[in-house]
């Protein structure tokens, strides 16, 4: 006999199972909200090349 096919998406019943479809997501930490990391990057640029474009005008 052939096993009955599930609906994409659905967990088959297992027997003895105790987990849910699908585990609770992992705190994303420091990585949580990327924007800040993005802003802070865009940051450092504007500063690097205000640094150099300083150094261009007046020097």
């Amino acid at each position: 006999m052939t096993d009955p096919l599930v609906p994409p998406g659905e967990t088959p019943p297992v027997e003895s199972s105790t987990s849910e479809a699908h585990e609770e997501r992992p705190d994303g930490g420091m990585w949580e909200h990327p924007a800040i990391w993005v802003w802070l990057i865009l940051f450092g640029a504007v500063v690097v090349a205000g640094f150099f474009l300083a150094r261009v005008l007046f020097l």
